[in-house]
């Protein structure tokens, strides 16, 4: 349904602004009176002038606008404050907004003996029923937030009950409709539009920080650093959210106290001093820290204000290049000797914790023999010339060396590396008593096994470094595990104290390993160690054993099989298998035993036919293929025993009681290995 009568509404709300002050000045801008004081009349009477308000931009006032904080009230053109309508309350203040494009200012009128108001609005139907009743619905009447508004059922006054924050719901969609005595709706819901009127209660806030912001030293002026961003909760459309920038404080103050400039509109720092007095390296502080205050109402003194500290850091560029604190280092260092000789020191006035200050060093002339490193020690910067391949007193006492030093960074294009940059470094090497060296080493000789003993292996040869001191060298056996060897200790001639044998436990691999010691005739002396590899070519000097040695077989057994015996040879190929198995015929009869050849190491022993419970012991004798071939001969003991009902009996047999299948298995496996 359609209303049949327009519907006003108006609601009344209250704004905070600080008071000011102008400087004496023959001409400011702004209010001439920026606060007043009047009694709160019995009635604000309709185009009754209230006061008069005198603005001036100081450039005739061309476009001045004026606005008042109450929708009751209006400034005339010429200054005089009147209301439009008769109305009894307006609050405690109201305030008054003046404006041209060259100058803006706020004056404030305080009501004496007024009275804060929450707001109301007066719903009009001309035409509505006898004893009908109005009735408001909707988010903030029966909605949460419940409560906030309330119409008078009779005269359709709508009012507020609580303080209202436009930041927290800045519209009310309300309906209003006229119903009868039982609640039956007569009319409506009209919709009816409640607008909170922003009022400035709301401060600037950085919410980004914290702000760090970086800018070369030497930048041109004018080079944007960072920008700086304030929120303001209050309605956008108004001045109320309207910021301004500018910077507080500057620390430090120094070579300017204003090293950089904020535009006030879009918070955009830059730099403002030349590129000259930019430079890291004569500032103070590299660090500036500004206080940055935003304030909204475009700045005006009346607006609220919030700061926030930027830190501004003024980077270094490599525009120093690093120079040696003197043009010539010296060092000494001994012979034989490695590790760090001398530390070079520079200087480099740029950043140390940047590639700018950062030192590289490099050798570029008197290194052949790459005897010399040098590297940064990143806590200093100084260059460590090392040693890292001993050096010769005899071959040269002396060395010089050529260093540059450059940055990790490189320089900016007007720097270059000068004179400063290049050291010389004089290296004195110190003579040392060096120990002899065997030449070659190790000496490896080849010998037989069991040569006579006295029998010469060789005459070692150590020459003493130390050709200038003319000193003689005596030798002796520094380690001998067998205790085979002797060394004349004037002219180094090795020869045997024992018999060589290649199986002994002191050998490995055939090869034998011995030290001597070479010892010159310096105060005091010094020592020289040479190593003897002697390699022992294998003879025919130990016979074939086998294994097992033990066996067992059952009286009644209808397998006549005994046991696989298989062969070993401590010495080398071919002094090993292929192995001849035999059975020993002077000591058995023929038609009890039989040994069979399986393989080269292999041979299975059997019964031609069943023997009684007792132990038997079988000669065997085998032979290697050495040449001439060595024999052995080992007794095999077989025991006999009584099998019954699945038990093996061996005891009127002997001390040992092996099964039979046992046997077999540990043969078969032994076999499987080969």
């Amino acid at each position: 349904m359609q209303p049949r009568t327009p519907l006003v509404l108006c609601v009344l709300l209250s704004q905070v602004l600080l008071l000011t002050s102008a400087e004496d000045l023959d001409c400011t801008p702004g209010f001439q009176q920026k606060v007043f004081h009047i009694n709160q009349p019995a009635e604000f009477i309709e185009d009754q002038s209230i006061l008069n308000l005198t603005f001036s931009d100081c450039k005739g006032n061309d476009k001045l606008r004026y606005e008042v904080s109450s929708p009751y009230f209006k400034v005339n053109s010429d200054g005089g404050l009147v209301a439009l309508r008769n109305i009894t309350a307006v609050g405690k203040t109201l305030f008054v907004h003046a404006r041209t494009p060259h100058a803006e200012d706020m004056a404030e009128l305080v009501i004496v003996g007024g009275r804060d108001i929450q707001g109301s609005l007066q719903v009009v139907d001309s035409d509505r029923p006898e004893r009908s009743k109005f009735r408001l619905t909707g988010k903030g009447v029966d909605q949460e937030p419940k409560g906030i508004f309330r119409i008078n059922e009779n005269t359709g006054s709508v009012s507020v009950t609580r303080t209202l924050d436009r930041e927290v719901i800045a519209v009310y969609q309300l309906f209003v409709e006229t119903t009868d005595v039982n609640g039956k709706t007569l009319e409506g819901p009209v919709p009816l539009e409640v607008i909170v009127i922003d009022q400035n209660d709301n401060r600037p806030i950085f919410r980004e920080g914290p702000y760090i912001g970086h800018v070369m030293e030497g930048s041109p002026t004018g080079t944007t650093v960072m920008r700086m961003t304030a929120f303001d909760a209050d309605d956008p459309a108004t001045d109320n959210a309207l910021l301004r920038y500018n910077i507080r404080q500057q620390t430090p103050d120094k070579p300017s106290p204003n090293m950089f400039y904020i535009d006030p509109e879009k918070g955009d720092i830059v730099t403002v001093v030349s590129p000259a007095l930019l430079d890291r390296e004569t500032l103070e502080n590299p660090k500036y820290e500004l206080i940055i205050e935003a304030q909204d109402m475009a700045g005006l003194d009346v607006g609220l204000t919030g700061t926030a500290t930027a830190t501004i850091m003024i980077d270094d560029k490599n525009d120093h290049s690093p120079k040696f604190t003197k043009k010539e280092f010296q060092a000494t260092v001994e012979e034989g000797a490695v590790g760090v000789i001398v530390n070079l020191t520079v200087e480099d006035k740029d950043d140390p914790t940047t590639g700018a200050w950062r030192a590289a060093y490099t050798i570029i002339n008197g290194n052949p023999g790459q005897s010399f490193e040098i590297h940064t020690n990143p806590q200093t910067n100084e260059g460590m010339l090392s040693v890292v391949k001993p050096l010769d007193y005899e071959i040269s006492a002396f060395h010089t060396l050529l260093i540059k030093v450059e940055n990790e960074d490189p320089l900016v294009p007007d720097v270059s590396y000068g004179p400063s940059s290049t050291a010389t470094v004089h290296i004195t090497v110190l003579d040392v008593n060096e120990g002899p060296v065997f030449y070659p080493d190790p000496m490896m000789v080849t010998r037989q096994e069991n040569i006579s003993v006295g029998s010469v292996l060789l005459t070692v040869n150590a020459t003493d470094p130390d050709s200038l001191q003319h000193q003689t060298i005596r030798y002796s056996v520094y380690k001998d595990p067998a205790g085979w060897l002797n060394i004349n200790p004037i002219n180094g001639t090795v020869d045997t104290t024992a018999v060589l044998d290649r199986e002994s436990p002191f050998v490995d691999n055939s090869v034998y390993t011995a030290l001597f010691l070479a010892i010159d005739s310096g105060n005091p002396p010094a020592t020289g160690t040479g190593t003897l590899l002697i390699t022992l070519e294998d003879v025919n000097d130990n016979a074939p054993f086998i294994y097992p040695t033990v066996a067992e077989v059952c009286d009644d057994a209808k397998n006549l099989s005994v046991v696989i015996l298989g062969a070993s040879d401590k010495d080398l190929h071919p002094n090993t298998d292929p192995f001849k198995f035999e059975i020993h015929k002077q000591a058995v009869p023929d038609k009890v035993w039989k040994i069979s050849k399986i393989n080269n190491t292999h041979a299975l022993v059997s019964l031609l036919q069943n023997l009684n419970k007792a132990n038997y012991n079988l000669p065997i004798m085998v032979t290697d293929s050495g040449k001439p071939p060595m024999t052995n001969i080992t007794d095999l003991r077989v025991q006999v025993c009584s099998c019954r009902n699945s038990k093996v009996d061996c005891n009127a047999a002997g001390a040992l009681h092996f099964s039979l299948p046992s046997l077999l298995l540990l043969s078969l496996f032994s076999l499987a290995c080969l």
